[in-house]
């Protein structure tokens, strides 16, 4: 019998679609259901892990909370992204990519049965790492305006309560692809301010905005920055999936207590991957420019082949969803028929967000096929769905 914990947690449901993929061997099948993508990390974090690998220092425990270099190249990059002086030694930590790093803060965070303020759609990822660390999400609603995704402004002021221990922003959003409006961001600010609780943003996808928007990252609007603890990693924006190299930075007692906890759970991080990751952050070209604008591409081949369908615009981030409830198919339906008859493999949002809500999307990642394979994509729709 599974512990208590675990009785409200799905599963991703990528794992599934990306098995069947893998089973199916089909050449021809788009592989939309999962965050990869092709495009190659910048040359220096190649080169530096490549070299970390015939390095003795690289192939070891220590030292526990990460390599000085990166620690100091993580802290360069949030001070220009905030106006703000962090302490390498004492406000940052490096983490083993930067879902764990989420889940240590949670863990320092959170008493059970505290309250994290999370949009939906969100990661379901995001949201068991809450439901482990004893939390209960509190999901506001993205709602829908002139087909792109907005917060609900309305909802979120209600999502306080006594129990708001954290509001766990991300934007880029995944799965929605929202980037938060200055407005968005205010409102965020004043909850967190009004009630004391802490702002935990996951980073991940932050300068892959599609818009004219400039990236913001919270920690630099004014009097967030002793509320604010930054996730980051180098697993989007650097095109380093496979490096497991994240950080933490915020307060120094903060991350002091996430320190504590990092040694009590993964302990260390990738030691032959840390240089490749301060190599990326250090590059003069790190091609997060020229990448952002390959996925935007890509996101229009497919929005503009679609525009008669419920899609909703992402305004940046991988992926995209569409709506096939108002289709008058449930998601997981959608995906089966995509599989069979469309030679498209998508996860349904199954367990990421409120079933009425987020548990009527499919979602297409088109981070990791290139434009020449989307052309067809609205045709496969029609095979698939006869619409």
């Amino acid at each position: 019998m599974s512990v208590s914990r675990l009785k409200t947690m799905p599963g991703i449901g990528v794992d599934t679609m990306g098995n069947a993929a893998d089973a199916a061997a089909n050449p021809d099948m788009l592989r939309l259901e999962n965050l990869d993508t092709d495009i190659p990390p910048p040359p220096e974090a190649i080169a530096a892990t490549k070299a970390a690998i015939d390095c003795d220092d690289a192939n070891s425990y220590l030292p526990f909370l990460g390599i000085d270099d990166l620690r100091k190249a993580v802290c360069r990059r949030i001070g220009r992204e905030t106006g703000l002086t962090y302490d390498w030694r004492s406000q940052c930590i490096i983490s083993a990519g930067g879902l764990s790093g989420v889940l240590n803060s949670l863990l320092a965070i959170l008493e059970p049965g505290d309250e994290v303020v999370i949009t939906d759609p969100a990661y379901v990822g995001l949201l068991n790492r809450i439901r482990v660390a004893g939390g209960i999400p509190k999901l506001v609603p993205l709602v829908v305006e002139n087909g792109s995704w907005r917060l609900d402004l309305e909802a979120l002021r209600r999502s306080l309560s006594d129990r708001t221990k954290a509001v766990l922003t991300m934007s880029p959003s995944m799965p929605s692809g929202i980037v938060h409006t200055e407005t968005e961001w205010r409102a965020i600010a004043d909850i967190v301010l009004e009630s004391g609780a802490w702002l935990l943003h996951d980073a991940a996808m932050q300068r892959l905005v599609f818009t004219e928007r400039e990236p913001i990252n919270p920690a630099g609007i004014p009097g967030l920055a002793e509320r604010t603890i930054i996730v980051g990693s180098v697993s989007k924006e650097y095109r380093m999936i496979g490096w497991r190299v994240g950080w933490v930075v915020g307060p120094k007692a903060m991350v002091n207590d996430i320190g504590t906890v990092s040694l009590a759970n993964v302990v260390c991080q990738v030691g032959i991957a840390m240089p490749g990751a301060a190599a990326a952050l250090n590059a003069v070209d790190d091609g997060v420019a020229a990448a952002t604008a390959e996925w935007k591409t890509r996101r229009d081949v497919i929005w503009n082949q679609c525009r008669d369908l419920p899609l909703v615009r992402p305004d940046g981030g991988w992926s995209m969803l569409i709506d096939t409830g108002a289709l008058g198919m449930r998601p997981e339906e959608a995906s089966r028929l995509c599989f069979e008859k469309g030679a498209i493999a998508a996860t349904p949002m199954t367990g990421w967000g409120d079933a009425s809500r987020a548990g009527q999307y499919l979602r297409f990642v088109y981070a990791n096929e290139p434009v020449a394979r989307l052309g067809d994509f609205r045709e496969r729709l029609r095979r698939a769905w006869g619409l």
